[in-house]
């Protein structure tokens, strides 16, 4: 055993409601992809503290220790070492009260909040110089920086898009809540749609749409100092232009690795240090993905950042299928899934 005492914890608080808009909780609180983690860590010999004493590999719940006060305590109660944050992250979030009184395998909660809003991340991005899909924030009446449902054919005008455009919440999971629309009517019909739905809050990105072919890259935090980019992953059957969400299609059935060649690319390796670049300009303690998508010239844009990416594979009974997009990208570099973890645990701060 090592000498260190984990605790996995998953999302039992709601999302919290930030400047009127809203991150839908996944189900279950990625207590699966938490209780995979404990699961092979333990496999691994690792010190994995659970709620209960001897825990079913097929009840995630009896792996992970919520991501409440309560939940926190009990884990420090029982002695650990490295709390291992399997959740989306904020502000006031329970966790910073033991922030420098156990390690932490996560995002700092104030960075994760302020980069899952994913227009202001991808302005800061453009700023700092790199490429970075357009778009513009819209909602059912206008304010300072927010164009009006209303005059959306003047606020296109003014961002220079034209159709087909993507329509998605502003601090969405996945592909939920995304649309690709091919003109007007399908616009006002889809931003209609996400505003009086409210699930994801009142406002929304209107984002140009990208024909190529879209790739995500997992980035590693750094250990050693120095972010490291992994494979990029190709997504492909997509519906309409946008990828399933991995709770109606498994990852594992549309998603694969890039050959060697097209790594080698200069398109490819400008989209890598654009990805490194980004994990930097966020200040990434954990892995995180980067969403890209080609141009019509073969340039590839970065258009979702995601702070907590799914962390799921295999090892407990029946989870043979349950890579996750990251641990895909593993494989290609050589990292089975538990050599995954062993390098996340490993940037523990």
């Amino acid at each position: 055993m090592t000498q260190d005492a984990v605790a996995i914890l998953y999302q039992a608080l709601p999302p919290p409601v930030i400047d009127g808009l809203r991150k839908d909780a996944k189900p279950g609180g990625y207590s699966d992809g938490g209780a995979d983690i404990a699961f092979v860590l333990r496999g691994q010999g690792h010190h994995i503290l659970t709620p209960v004493a001897d825990p079913d590999p097929t009840r995630p719940l009896d792996w992970v220790f919520p991501d409440t006060e309560e939940g926190i305590a009990a884990a420090m109660a029982a002695g650990a070492t490295i709390l291992w944050a399997n959740s989306v992250l904020f502000e006031g979030h329970p966790l910073e009260a033991v922030v420098g009184q156990v390690r932490i395998v996560g995002q700092l909660p104030e960075l994760m909040q302020r980069y899952d809003d994913k227009f202001a991340t991808n302005r800061m991005l453009e700023q700092a110089g790199l490429p970075v899909a357009r778009s513009f924030l819209m909602a059912q009446a206008a304010r300072p920086d927010v164009r009006a449902l209303a005059e959306v054919e003047a606020a296109l005008a003014d961002a220079g898009l034209s159709f087909p455009l993507i329509v998605k919440p502003v601090r969405g999971r996945g592909s939920q809540g995304v649309s690709r629309v091919a003109d007007l009517a399908a616009l006002r019909a889809a931003a209609a749609g996400l505003i009086e739905d409210a699930k994801f809050g009142d406002t929304l990105i209107v984002e140009e749409y990208l024909a190529g072919e879209e790739v995500t890259v997992t980035v590693m935090p750094p250990v050693d100092g120095t972010y490291r980019a992994l494979r990029p992953v190709r997504r492909f059957d997509q519906k309409d232009g946008v990828a399933p969400y991995n709770g109606d299609v498994a990852v594992t059935a549309n998603s694969a690795a890039i050959g060697a060649d097209e790594l080698a690319s200069p398109a490819v390796q400008a989209m890598l240090e654009a990805c490194v670049r980004a994990a930097a300009l966020v200040g990434a303690r954990a892995p995180i993905r980067i969403d890209c998508r080609a141009d019509a010239a073969g340039r590839f844009t970065l258009f979702d950042l995601n702070m907590k990416p799914n962390m799921t594979g295999p090892g407990r009974p029946g989870r043979d299928h349950q890579d996750c997009l990251s641990a895909i990208a593993a494989r290609a570099e050589g990292w089975d899934f538990p050599r995954l973890l062993e390098a996340m645990l490993a940037a523990a701060w």
